[in-house]
């Protein structure tokens, strides 16, 4: 599970791969981005988000979001996202999928 914490922008986003990569790297694996935490998210989280999503799946693997603010909600759906990442509000609906 990565957990992110306040703002998810252009300069924070350039700094996430480097989290990322390992987790989502492995082949198979079930990568948990947990969102909960964040206080803000750009256009930059949105890319980062569907890097990992391309990462994880091009080795078999998959991807959940955890997400229960609103306003990230409403960019996901937004920019059509949402039906890709099919965020959840929970880590336990993330880990249950």
């Amino acid at each position: 599970m990565i957990e992110f914490h306040g703002e998810i922008d252009i300069a924070s986003a350039t700094a996430a791969p480097s989290r990322l990569a390992p987790a989502a790297a492995v082949p198979g694996a079930a990568v948990v981005i947990d969102l909960r935490p964040v206080t803000f998210f750009d256009c930059s989280g949105l890319r980062l988000l569907l890097w990992a999503r391309q990462l994880v799946w091009a080795r078999s693997g998959q991807l959940r979001v955890v997400c229960d603010d609103e306003r990230i909600l409403r960019l996901l759906h937004l920019t059509g996202t949402a039906a890709l990442l099919r965020p959840v509000a929970t880590l336990t609906d993330a880990l249950a999928s």
